[in-house]
Protein backbone atom coordinates (compact mmCIF):
# COMPACT_ATOMS: atom_id res chain seq x y z
CA UNK A 1 0.00 0.00 0.00
CA UNK A 2 1.39 3.42 -1.19
CA UNK A 3 1.77 5.97 1.52
CA UNK A 4 0.37 8.56 -0.37
CA UNK A 5 -1.30 8.98 -3.38
CA UNK A 6 -2.63 11.76 -5.04
CA UNK A 7 -5.50 10.86 -7.80
CA UNK A 8 -6.46 13.03 -10.28
CA UNK A 9 -6.02 16.30 -8.20
CA UNK A 10 -6.74 19.43 -9.78
CA UNK A 11 -6.62 23.30 -8.40
CA UNK A 12 -6.79 26.75 -9.32
CA UNK A 13 -6.63 29.69 -7.53
CA UNK A 14 -9.34 32.39 -6.81
CA UNK A 15 -9.99 34.59 -10.13
CA UNK A 16 -7.28 32.70 -11.36
CA UNK A 17 -7.46 31.97 -15.73
CA UNK A 18 -5.32 28.89 -15.00
CA UNK A 19 -4.82 25.64 -13.41
CA UNK A 20 -2.17 26.12 -10.57
CA UNK A 21 -2.55 21.97 -10.76
CA UNK A 22 -3.45 20.18 -13.15
CA UNK A 23 -4.70 16.30 -13.37
CA UNK A 24 -1.84 15.63 -10.96
CA UNK A 25 -1.01 11.54 -9.90
CA UNK A 26 1.61 10.78 -8.21
CA UNK A 27 1.95 7.66 -5.79
CA UNK A 28 4.79 7.72 -3.07
CA UNK A 29 5.84 4.26 -1.44
CA UNK A 30 6.97 3.88 1.67
CA UNK A 31 10.73 5.10 2.32
CA UNK A 32 11.00 6.53 -1.21
CA UNK A 33 13.26 9.63 -1.84
CA UNK A 34 11.69 11.60 -4.37
CA UNK A 35 12.81 15.12 -5.66
CA UNK A 36 10.64 17.08 -6.98
CA UNK A 37 11.63 20.10 -10.00
CA UNK A 38 9.91 22.26 -12.10
CA UNK A 39 10.57 25.89 -13.31
CA UNK A 40 9.19 29.05 -11.18
CA UNK A 41 5.58 28.72 -10.47
CA UNK A 42 5.61 25.73 -12.15
CA UNK A 43 2.93 24.67 -9.22
CA UNK A 44 5.71 22.70 -7.25
CA UNK A 45 4.82 24.81 -4.04
CA UNK A 46 1.30 24.46 -4.62
CA UNK A 47 1.15 20.91 -4.96
CA UNK A 48 3.28 20.34 -1.70
CA UNK A 49 0.84 22.53 0.61
CA UNK A 50 -1.69 19.99 -0.42
CA UNK A 51 0.32 17.50 1.50
CA UNK A 52 -1.48 18.88 5.30
CA UNK A 53 -4.85 20.11 5.32
CA UNK A 54 -3.98 23.02 6.91
CA UNK A 55 -1.41 24.53 4.45
CA UNK A 56 -3.71 23.68 1.31
CA UNK A 57 -4.22 27.08 -0.33
CA UNK A 58 -7.65 28.86 -0.49
CA UNK A 59 -9.17 27.85 -4.51
CA UNK A 60 -11.32 25.37 -6.11
CA UNK A 61 -9.76 21.93 -5.56
CA UNK A 62 -11.26 18.62 -7.45
CA UNK A 63 -9.17 14.72 -6.97
CA UNK A 64 -8.64 12.75 -4.38
CA UNK A 65 -5.40 12.58 -1.93
CA UNK A 66 -5.03 9.86 0.29
CA UNK A 67 -2.53 9.36 3.38
CA UNK A 68 -2.10 5.60 5.03
CA UNK A 69 -4.81 4.04 2.68
CA UNK A 70 -7.49 7.34 4.40
CA UNK A 71 -8.50 10.38 2.42
CA UNK A 72 -6.45 13.34 3.63
CA UNK A 73 -9.80 14.89 4.65
CA UNK A 74 -10.66 12.61 6.90
CA UNK A 75 -7.09 12.33 8.41
CA UNK A 76 -7.19 14.78 11.95
CA UNK A 77 -4.72 17.24 12.53
CA UNK A 78 -2.85 15.61 15.21
CA UNK A 79 -2.11 12.54 13.47
CA UNK A 80 -1.12 14.70 10.21
CA UNK A 81 1.02 16.90 12.94
CA UNK A 82 3.14 14.12 13.75
CA UNK A 83 3.28 11.95 10.84
CA UNK A 84 3.11 14.55 8.06
CA UNK A 85 6.83 16.92 8.78
CA UNK A 86 7.36 19.93 6.61
CA UNK A 87 10.16 22.63 6.21
CA UNK A 88 9.41 25.54 5.23
CA UNK A 89 11.98 27.80 2.53
CA UNK A 90 12.23 30.39 5.18
CA UNK A 91 14.16 28.86 8.67
CA UNK A 92 12.89 32.01 10.50
CA UNK A 93 9.35 31.29 9.03
CA UNK A 94 9.06 28.53 11.17
CA UNK A 95 10.71 28.71 14.53
CA UNK A 96 8.33 30.04 17.02
CA UNK A 97 10.13 29.51 20.32
CA UNK A 98 13.39 31.96 21.50
CA UNK A 99 15.69 29.00 22.75
CA UNK A 100 16.78 26.05 20.83
CA UNK A 101 16.06 23.46 23.46
CA UNK A 102 12.76 24.78 23.32
CA UNK A 103 12.23 24.76 20.17
CA UNK A 104 13.05 21.15 19.68
CA UNK A 105 10.10 20.46 22.62
CA UNK A 106 8.02 22.52 21.20
CA UNK A 107 5.92 20.47 19.12
CA UNK A 108 5.91 17.20 21.20
CA UNK A 109 4.25 19.90 24.32
CA UNK A 110 2.01 21.01 21.71
CA UNK A 111 0.91 17.07 21.22
CA UNK A 112 0.97 16.57 24.95
CA UNK A 113 3.77 14.00 25.39
CA UNK A 114 4.70 13.33 28.96
CA UNK A 115 7.74 15.10 30.62
CA UNK A 116 9.91 11.93 29.98
CA UNK A 117 9.32 10.86 26.58
CA UNK A 118 10.23 15.02 25.58
CA UNK A 119 13.33 14.95 27.41
CA UNK A 120 14.30 11.64 25.63
CA UNK A 121 13.21 12.74 22.34
CA UNK A 122 14.95 16.09 22.32
CA UNK A 123 18.21 14.48 24.11
CA UNK A 124 18.04 11.64 20.97
CA UNK A 125 17.64 14.54 18.33
CA UNK A 126 20.31 16.92 19.84
CA UNK A 127 22.84 14.15 19.55
CA UNK A 128 21.50 12.92 15.85
CA UNK A 129 21.87 16.26 14.46
CA UNK A 130 25.10 17.67 16.20
CA UNK A 131 22.83 20.38 17.88
CA UNK A 132 24.88 19.83 21.64
CA UNK A 133 27.21 22.48 21.67
CA UNK A 134 24.41 24.95 20.86
CA UNK A 135 21.35 23.27 22.90
CA UNK A 136 21.02 26.26 25.24
CA UNK A 137 21.37 29.16 23.11
CA UNK A 138 19.28 31.58 21.40
CA UNK A 139 17.53 30.75 18.20
CA UNK A 140 18.63 34.69 16.70
CA UNK A 141 22.01 33.57 17.40
CA UNK A 142 22.28 31.00 15.06
CA UNK A 143 23.04 30.96 11.33
CA UNK A 144 20.74 30.03 8.66
CA UNK A 145 22.11 27.03 8.36
CA UNK A 146 21.76 26.27 11.92
CA UNK A 147 17.67 27.45 12.00
CA UNK A 148 17.22 25.01 9.00
CA UNK A 149 18.79 22.46 11.05
CA UNK A 150 16.85 22.73 14.08
CA UNK A 151 13.84 23.34 12.32
CA UNK A 152 14.41 19.51 10.94
CA UNK A 153 15.43 18.33 14.46
CA UNK A 154 12.10 19.91 15.92
CA UNK A 155 9.67 17.84 13.25
CA UNK A 156 12.23 14.63 13.06
CA UNK A 157 11.42 14.65 17.03
CA UNK A 158 7.50 13.83 16.58
CA UNK A 159 9.07 10.94 14.54
CA UNK A 160 7.11 11.26 10.86
CA UNK A 161 6.31 9.07 8.53
CA UNK A 162 6.74 11.22 5.82
CA UNK A 163 8.65 14.20 5.19
CA UNK A 164 8.21 17.48 2.96
CA UNK A 165 10.91 19.46 2.58
CA UNK A 166 9.85 22.97 0.03
CA UNK A 167 13.19 24.56 -1.17
CA UNK A 168 15.29 24.21 2.56
CA UNK A 169 18.34 25.29 0.98
CA UNK A 170 17.51 28.53 -0.89
CA UNK A 171 18.86 30.73 1.66
CA UNK A 172 22.15 28.35 2.88
CA UNK A 173 25.40 29.06 1.58
CA UNK A 174 26.94 25.78 -0.45
CA UNK A 175 28.43 24.37 2.60
CA UNK A 176 25.75 24.45 5.08
CA UNK A 177 23.72 23.56 2.06
CA UNK A 178 25.73 20.21 1.50
CA UNK A 179 26.02 19.95 4.93
CA UNK A 180 21.55 19.76 5.39
CA UNK A 181 21.06 18.00 2.03
CA UNK A 182 23.36 15.10 3.42
CA UNK A 183 21.65 15.08 6.57
CA UNK A 184 18.34 14.47 4.82
CA UNK A 185 19.86 11.67 2.62
CA UNK A 186 20.97 9.78 5.87
CA UNK A 187 17.69 10.33 7.39
CA UNK A 188 16.07 8.13 4.56
CA UNK A 189 18.59 5.89 4.78
CA UNK A 190 18.97 5.61 8.17
CA UNK A 191 15.46 5.89 9.52
CA UNK A 192 13.39 4.62 6.03
CA UNK A 193 11.95 8.24 6.26
CA UNK A 194 10.06 8.74 2.91
CA UNK A 195 11.29 12.05 1.35
CA UNK A 196 9.66 14.51 -0.82
CA UNK A 197 11.94 17.79 -1.32
CA UNK A 198 11.64 20.63 -3.72
CA UNK A 199 15.01 21.82 -4.64
CA UNK A 200 16.71 23.41 -7.32
CA UNK A 201 19.93 22.13 -6.57
CA UNK A 202 19.61 19.14 -8.28
CA UNK A 203 23.45 18.26 -8.60
CA UNK A 204 23.64 17.51 -4.66
CA UNK A 205 20.36 15.70 -4.54
CA UNK A 206 19.23 13.35 -7.62
CA UNK A 207 22.06 10.73 -6.64
CA UNK A 208 20.45 9.97 -3.70
CA UNK A 209 16.79 10.19 -5.27
CA UNK A 210 14.62 7.19 -6.12
CA UNK A 211 12.63 9.15 -8.47
CA UNK A 212 12.56 12.91 -10.12
CA UNK A 213 9.23 14.51 -11.06
CA UNK A 214 9.45 17.31 -13.52
CA UNK A 215 6.59 19.90 -13.45
CA UNK A 216 5.29 22.35 -15.76
CA UNK A 217 2.64 24.69 -16.24
CA UNK A 218 0.78 22.41 -13.22
CA UNK A 219 1.41 19.08 -14.84
CA UNK A 220 3.75 16.49 -14.26
CA UNK A 221 6.07 15.71 -17.74
CA UNK A 222 8.46 13.37 -16.64
CA UNK A 223 8.40 11.03 -13.64
CA UNK A 224 11.62 8.38 -13.54
CA UNK A 225 15.05 7.78 -12.04
CA UNK A 226 17.31 10.49 -12.81
CA UNK A 227 19.17 9.58 -15.71
CA UNK A 228 15.79 8.53 -17.58
CA UNK A 229 14.43 11.58 -16.51
CA UNK A 230 17.76 13.53 -17.95
CA UNK A 231 17.57 11.67 -20.67
CA UNK A 232 13.87 12.23 -21.45
CA UNK A 233 14.35 15.64 -21.12
CA UNK A 234 17.11 16.03 -23.62
CA UNK A 235 15.17 14.21 -26.40
CA UNK A 236 11.87 16.56 -25.68
CA UNK A 237 14.26 19.39 -25.94
CA UNK A 238 12.64 20.66 -22.43
CA UNK A 239 14.12 23.91 -21.43
CA UNK A 240 14.55 22.37 -17.26
CA UNK A 241 17.42 19.96 -19.28
CA UNK A 242 19.49 23.22 -17.94
CA UNK A 243 18.47 22.15 -14.24
CA UNK A 244 19.83 18.76 -14.87
CA UNK A 245 23.63 18.63 -12.97
CA UNK A 246 26.65 19.92 -14.69
CA UNK A 247 28.07 16.77 -15.70
CA UNK A 248 24.97 15.88 -18.00
CA UNK A 249 24.62 18.74 -19.21
CA UNK A 250 28.63 18.20 -20.43
CA UNK A 251 28.08 14.71 -21.76
CA UNK A 252 24.72 15.91 -23.56
CA UNK A 253 27.10 18.85 -24.99
CA UNK A 254 29.82 16.77 -26.33
CA UNK A 255 28.57 13.33 -26.70
CA UNK A 256 24.82 12.69 -27.56
CA UNK A 257 24.43 9.44 -27.87
CA UNK A 258 25.36 8.22 -24.43
CA UNK A 259 22.96 5.66 -22.38
CA UNK A 260 24.69 6.10 -19.07
CA UNK A 261 24.34 9.73 -18.06
CA UNK A 262 27.01 10.74 -15.34
CA UNK A 263 25.38 12.37 -12.84
CA UNK A 264 27.76 13.15 -9.91
CA UNK A 265 31.19 14.80 -9.91
CA UNK A 266 32.65 11.52 -9.80
CA UNK A 267 31.14 9.81 -12.51
CA UNK A 268 31.84 12.94 -14.67
CA UNK A 269 34.97 12.56 -13.92
CA UNK A 270 35.30 8.82 -14.90
CA UNK A 271 33.46 9.89 -18.18
CA UNK A 272 35.69 12.91 -19.00
CA UNK A 273 38.98 10.75 -18.76
CA UNK A 274 37.64 8.04 -21.00
CA UNK A 275 36.50 10.72 -23.81
CA UNK A 276 40.15 12.69 -23.37
CA UNK A 277 42.04 8.99 -22.84
CA UNK A 278 43.30 9.03 -26.15
CA UNK A 279 44.37 12.99 -27.00
CA UNK A 280 47.19 14.92 -25.40
CA UNK A 281 45.97 18.18 -23.55
CA UNK A 282 46.96 21.05 -25.92
CA UNK A 283 44.54 23.59 -24.67
CA UNK A 284 43.94 23.84 -20.98
CA UNK A 285 42.94 26.97 -20.40
CA UNK A 286 39.56 29.50 -21.09
CA UNK A 287 40.29 33.00 -21.77
CA UNK A 288 38.51 35.77 -19.47
CA UNK A 289 35.91 37.44 -21.06
CA UNK A 290 36.98 41.26 -20.65
CA UNK A 291 35.94 43.59 -18.34
CA UNK A 292 33.91 46.93 -19.42
CA UNK A 293 35.82 50.01 -19.98
CA UNK A 294 34.56 51.60 -17.47
CA UNK A 295 35.70 49.02 -14.62
CA UNK A 296 39.15 49.27 -15.03
CA UNK A 297 41.05 50.86 -12.13
CA UNK A 298 42.84 53.90 -14.02
CA UNK A 299 45.35 55.87 -12.51
CA UNK A 300 43.38 58.89 -11.23
CA UNK A 301 40.02 57.82 -11.51
CA UNK A 302 37.94 57.24 -9.08
CA UNK A 303 35.55 54.00 -8.13
CA UNK A 304 32.32 55.08 -8.10
CA UNK A 305 31.80 53.02 -4.60
CA UNK A 306 34.49 52.92 -2.08
CA UNK A 307 34.64 51.22 1.29
CA UNK A 308 37.79 51.96 3.61
CA UNK A 309 38.08 50.18 7.28
CA UNK A 310 34.79 50.08 7.97
CA UNK A 311 33.60 48.61 11.06
CA UNK A 312 29.90 47.72 12.09
CA UNK A 313 27.96 45.77 15.06
CA UNK A 314 24.92 45.81 16.13
CA UNK A 315 24.41 46.54 19.60
CA UNK A 316 27.14 48.18 21.38
CA UNK A 317 27.66 44.63 23.79
CA UNK A 318 27.75 42.59 20.86
CA UNK A 319 30.56 41.53 18.35
CA UNK A 320 31.62 43.20 15.27
CA UNK A 321 29.62 42.37 12.40
CA UNK A 322 31.84 43.53 9.76
CA UNK A 323 35.79 43.70 10.57
CA UNK A 324 38.00 46.67 8.83
CA UNK A 325 36.18 46.15 5.54
CA UNK A 326 38.23 47.94 2.43
CA UNK A 327 36.96 47.47 -1.35
CA UNK A 328 36.32 49.62 -4.43
CA UNK A 329 33.67 49.18 -7.20
CA UNK A 330 34.07 50.76 -10.39
CA UNK A 331 31.35 51.89 -12.70
CA UNK A 332 29.81 49.39 -15.05
CA UNK A 333 31.32 46.05 -13.17
CA UNK A 334 28.97 43.02 -11.89
CA UNK A 335 30.61 42.69 -8.46
CA UNK A 336 29.17 39.25 -6.45
CA UNK A 337 30.05 38.18 -3.21
CA UNK A 338 29.97 34.51 -1.79
CA UNK A 339 30.68 33.30 1.42
CA UNK A 340 28.99 31.65 4.42
CA UNK A 341 26.04 32.17 6.24
CA UNK A 342 26.48 35.04 8.66
CA UNK A 343 29.61 36.59 7.64
CA UNK A 344 28.41 39.72 7.32
CA UNK A 345 27.50 39.51 3.25
CA UNK A 346 24.28 41.18 3.64
CA UNK A 347 25.18 43.82 6.66
CA UNK A 348 27.79 45.76 4.22
CA UNK A 349 24.90 45.05 1.84
CA UNK A 350 22.99 47.37 3.91
CA UNK A 351 26.07 49.44 4.53
CA UNK A 352 26.37 49.87 0.96
CA UNK A 353 22.59 51.50 0.72
CA UNK A 354 22.94 53.56 4.06
CA UNK A 355 20.16 51.55 5.65
CA UNK A 356 22.57 51.45 8.65
CA UNK A 357 25.84 53.58 9.50
CA UNK A 358 29.56 52.13 10.43
CA UNK A 359 30.52 53.14 13.47
CA UNK A 360 34.50 53.95 11.91
CA UNK A 361 35.70 54.50 8.63
CA UNK A 362 34.33 55.85 5.62
CA UNK A 363 32.18 55.05 2.16
CA UNK A 364 31.96 57.06 -0.61
CA UNK A 365 29.20 57.02 -3.86
CA UNK A 366 30.92 59.35 -6.39
CA UNK A 367 33.71 60.58 -4.22
CA UNK A 368 31.03 61.89 -2.08
CA UNK A 369 30.48 60.51 1.70
CA UNK A 370 27.71 58.31 1.22
CA UNK A 371 25.62 59.68 4.27
CA UNK A 372 26.15 63.50 2.86
CA UNK A 373 23.33 62.44 0.31
CA UNK A 374 20.20 63.59 0.41
CA UNK A 375 17.76 60.47 1.02
CA UNK A 376 14.99 61.02 -2.17
CA UNK A 377 18.28 61.44 -4.55
CA UNK A 378 19.66 58.46 -3.34
CA UNK A 379 16.58 55.79 -3.81
CA UNK A 380 14.61 57.69 -6.49
CA UNK A 381 17.25 58.27 -9.18
CA UNK A 382 20.98 56.27 -7.61
CA UNK A 383 20.25 53.46 -5.57
CA UNK A 384 17.67 50.62 -6.46
CA UNK A 385 17.62 47.71 -3.27
CA UNK A 386 16.28 44.63 -3.60
CA UNK A 387 16.28 42.69 -0.24
CA UNK A 388 17.03 39.53 0.89
CA UNK A 389 12.92 39.05 1.63
CA UNK A 390 11.34 40.03 -1.21
CA UNK A 391 7.62 40.35 0.86
CA UNK A 392 8.82 43.64 2.30
CA UNK A 393 8.70 45.56 -1.05
CA UNK A 394 4.71 44.16 -1.47
CA UNK A 395 2.27 46.65 -0.45
CA UNK A 396 -0.73 46.31 -2.45
CA UNK A 397 -3.37 43.71 -3.25
CA UNK A 398 -2.24 42.00 -6.73
CA UNK A 399 1.39 42.31 -8.87
CA UNK A 400 -0.34 44.71 -11.15
CA UNK A 401 -1.00 47.39 -8.40
CA UNK A 402 2.45 46.96 -7.03
CA UNK A 403 4.52 47.83 -9.76
CA UNK A 404 2.40 51.15 -10.40
CA UNK A 405 3.13 51.73 -6.92
CA UNK A 406 6.99 51.85 -7.49
CA UNK A 407 5.95 55.24 -10.02
CA UNK A 408 3.90 56.98 -7.54
CA UNK A 409 6.61 59.48 -7.09
CA UNK A 410 7.71 59.72 -10.22
CA UNK A 411 6.82 62.58 -12.87
CA UNK A 412 5.30 60.89 -15.59
CA UNK A 413 2.49 60.60 -17.94
CA UNK A 414 -0.14 57.39 -17.61
CA UNK A 415 1.81 56.56 -21.16
CA UNK A 416 5.05 56.41 -19.86
CA UNK A 417 3.91 54.53 -16.75
CA UNK A 418 2.35 52.43 -19.13
CA UNK A 419 5.50 51.80 -20.85
CA UNK A 420 8.07 51.65 -18.09
CA UNK A 421 5.03 48.60 -16.79
CA UNK A 422 5.24 46.41 -19.09
CA UNK A 423 8.88 46.84 -20.48
CA UNK A 424 9.55 45.25 -16.74
CA UNK A 425 6.58 42.86 -17.11
CA UNK A 426 8.46 41.66 -20.64
CA UNK A 427 11.76 41.56 -18.90
CA UNK A 428 10.63 39.51 -15.82
CA UNK A 429 7.62 37.12 -17.32
CA UNK A 430 4.98 37.89 -15.11
CA UNK A 431 2.39 38.65 -17.76
CA UNK A 432 0.39 35.84 -16.18
CA UNK A 433 0.63 37.04 -12.65
CA UNK A 434 -0.77 40.44 -12.69
CA UNK A 435 -3.93 39.53 -10.92
CA UNK A 436 -2.18 37.18 -8.01
CA UNK A 437 -2.07 38.94 -4.66
CA UNK A 438 1.88 38.93 -4.03
CA UNK A 439 1.60 37.05 -1.29
CA UNK A 440 0.41 33.70 -3.50
CA UNK A 441 3.62 33.31 -5.29
CA UNK A 442 5.80 31.12 -5.46
CA UNK A 443 9.51 32.03 -4.20
CA UNK A 444 11.15 32.49 -7.15
CA UNK A 445 7.80 34.80 -8.73
CA UNK A 446 8.09 36.70 -5.54
CA UNK A 447 11.84 37.58 -6.42
CA UNK A 448 10.90 38.19 -10.24
CA UNK A 449 8.25 40.84 -8.72
CA UNK A 450 10.55 42.12 -6.17
CA UNK A 451 13.18 42.50 -9.05
CA UNK A 452 10.64 44.25 -11.84
CA UNK A 453 9.87 46.86 -9.23
CA UNK A 454 13.36 47.66 -8.58
CA UNK A 455 13.78 48.04 -11.86
CA UNK A 456 11.13 50.44 -12.76
CA UNK A 457 13.74 53.05 -10.96
CA UNK A 458 16.12 52.56 -13.37
CA UNK A 459 18.54 52.99 -10.75
CA UNK A 460 22.32 53.80 -11.45
CA UNK A 461 23.62 51.39 -9.09
CA UNK A 462 21.69 47.82 -8.17
CA UNK A 463 22.21 46.83 -4.78
CA UNK A 464 20.97 42.70 -4.67
CA UNK A 465 21.07 40.50 -1.94
CA UNK A 466 20.42 36.97 -3.29
CA UNK A 467 18.31 37.28 -6.60
CA UNK A 468 18.32 34.12 -7.72
CA UNK A 469 16.85 32.69 -4.62
CA UNK A 470 14.01 30.33 -5.33
CA UNK A 471 14.69 31.05 -9.18
CA UNK A 472 15.21 27.90 -11.36
CA UNK A 473 18.23 27.13 -13.71
CA UNK A 474 15.98 28.84 -16.96
CA UNK A 475 15.38 31.82 -14.82
CA UNK A 476 18.47 32.19 -13.72
CA UNK A 477 19.87 32.06 -17.42
CA UNK A 478 17.95 34.78 -18.33
CA UNK A 479 18.38 36.85 -15.30
CA UNK A 480 21.83 36.88 -16.11
CA UNK A 481 21.12 38.44 -19.09
CA UNK A 482 19.35 40.97 -18.23
CA UNK A 483 22.11 42.08 -15.90
CA UNK A 484 24.33 42.19 -18.18
CA UNK A 485 22.14 43.84 -20.80
CA UNK A 486 21.57 46.63 -18.22
CA UNK A 487 25.06 46.76 -18.25
CA UNK A 488 25.70 47.48 -21.73
CA UNK A 489 22.83 49.16 -22.36
CA UNK A 490 22.31 51.49 -19.20
CA UNK A 491 26.42 51.33 -17.68
CA UNK A 492 24.42 49.81 -14.52
CA UNK A 493 26.42 49.19 -11.59
CA UNK A 494 25.86 45.71 -10.07
CA UNK A 495 26.48 44.78 -6.07
CA UNK A 496 25.06 41.81 -5.67
CA UNK A 497 25.44 38.75 -2.46
CA UNK A 498 24.45 35.78 -3.83
CA UNK A 499 24.99 31.39 -2.53
CA UNK A 500 24.63 30.88 -5.93
CA UNK A 501 28.36 30.28 -7.46
CA UNK A 502 27.22 28.62 -10.76
CA UNK A 503 25.92 32.06 -11.33
CA UNK A 504 28.40 34.43 -9.86
CA UNK A 505 31.33 32.24 -12.46
CA UNK A 506 28.88 32.32 -15.03
CA UNK A 507 28.01 36.16 -15.45
CA UNK A 508 30.41 38.43 -12.95
CA UNK A 509 32.89 40.87 -13.62
CA UNK A 510 34.62 40.27 -9.99
CA UNK A 511 33.77 38.28 -7.25
CA UNK A 512 35.09 38.54 -3.87
CA UNK A 513 34.75 35.98 -0.43
CA UNK A 514 33.48 37.20 2.76
CA UNK A 515 34.88 35.71 5.51
CA UNK A 516 34.70 36.74 9.44
CA UNK A 517 33.71 40.18 8.54
CA UNK A 518 35.92 41.29 5.85
CA UNK A 519 36.68 40.29 2.52
CA UNK A 520 40.01 38.12 2.11
CA UNK A 521 40.23 37.79 -1.38
CA UNK A 522 39.05 39.19 -5.08
CA UNK A 523 39.24 38.49 -8.77
CA UNK A 524 37.85 37.09 -12.20
CA UNK A 525 35.43 34.34 -12.03
CA UNK A 526 37.54 31.76 -13.67
CA UNK A 527 40.92 32.97 -11.25
CA UNK A 528 38.61 32.89 -7.85
CA UNK A 529 36.76 29.72 -8.34
CA UNK A 530 39.77 27.67 -10.01
CA UNK A 531 41.62 27.14 -6.85
CA UNK A 532 38.53 26.79 -4.65
CA UNK A 533 37.33 23.19 -3.58
CA UNK A 534 33.80 23.88 -2.18
CA UNK A 535 33.32 27.45 -3.86
CA UNK A 536 33.74 26.46 -6.72
CA UNK A 537 30.75 24.90 -9.26
CA UNK A 538 30.70 21.46 -10.60
CA UNK A 539 31.72 21.75 -13.90
CA UNK A 540 35.18 23.48 -12.13
CA UNK A 541 35.63 20.01 -9.64
CA UNK A 542 34.76 17.55 -12.82
CA UNK A 543 37.72 18.82 -14.82
CA UNK A 544 39.83 20.40 -12.58
CA UNK A 545 42.62 17.52 -12.93
CA UNK A 546 42.13 18.74 -16.80
CA UNK A 547 41.73 22.08 -17.03
CA UNK A 548 42.69 24.87 -15.44
CA UNK A 549 40.46 27.32 -15.06
CA UNK A 550 37.23 25.73 -16.56
CA UNK A 551 34.70 26.71 -14.51
CA UNK A 552 31.46 26.77 -16.51
CA UNK A 553 29.93 24.02 -18.38
CA UNK A 554 30.17 25.65 -21.60
CA UNK A 555 33.67 25.91 -20.44
CA UNK A 556 34.25 22.23 -20.29
CA UNK A 557 32.55 21.25 -23.31
CA UNK A 558 34.72 23.99 -25.24
CA UNK A 559 38.01 22.41 -24.11
CA UNK A 560 36.73 18.79 -24.81
CA UNK A 561 35.70 19.70 -28.25
CA UNK A 562 38.67 21.32 -29.06
CA UNK A 563 40.82 18.58 -27.30
CA UNK A 564 39.49 15.95 -29.38
CA UNK A 565 39.74 18.14 -32.65
CA UNK A 566 35.85 18.77 -33.08
CA UNK A 567 34.30 21.85 -34.45
CA UNK A 568 32.45 23.42 -31.02
CA UNK A 569 28.81 22.83 -31.65
CA UNK A 570 27.16 24.24 -28.44
CA UNK A 571 28.32 27.93 -27.60
CA UNK A 572 25.80 28.23 -24.39
CA UNK A 573 24.82 25.41 -22.18
CA UNK A 574 20.88 27.07 -22.22
CA UNK A 575 21.17 26.19 -25.88
CA UNK A 576 21.64 22.25 -25.25
CA UNK A 577 18.20 21.44 -24.39
CA UNK A 578 17.12 23.51 -27.52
Amino acid sequence: MALFDIQHLTFSYPEAEKLALDDINLCIDQGEFIVLCGASGCGKSTLLRHFKTVLTPHGDRDGQLIFNGTPLTEVDERTQSAQIGYVLQSPDNQIVTDKVWHELAFGLESLGYDNQTIRLRVAEMASYFGIQDWFMRNVTELSGGQKQLLNLASIMALQPSLLILDEPTSQLDPIAAADFLGTIKKLNRDLGTTIVLSEHRLEEVLPAADRAVVMDGGRIVACDTPRRVGSHLRAIGHDMFVAMPAPMQICAGVADDLEDWPITVREGRRWIDGYLKDQSIGIDTVAESPLPESAFPQKGKEPLISMKEVWFKYERHLPDVVRGLSFNIYEGEMFCMVGGNGTGKSTTLSLLSGIREPYRGKIKLKGTPLKKYDRVVLYQQILGVMPQNPQSLFVKKNVELDLYEMLNEKKLSIDEKDARVDEVIGLTHLEDLLARHPYDLSGGEQQRLALAKILLMKPEVLILDEPTKGLDNHYKLELGMILKKLQKTQGVTIIMVSHDVEFCARFADRCGLFFDGSLVTTGRPREFFAGNSFYTTSANRMSRHLFKNAVTAEDVIRLCQENAGEEPTWQRTEKIAL
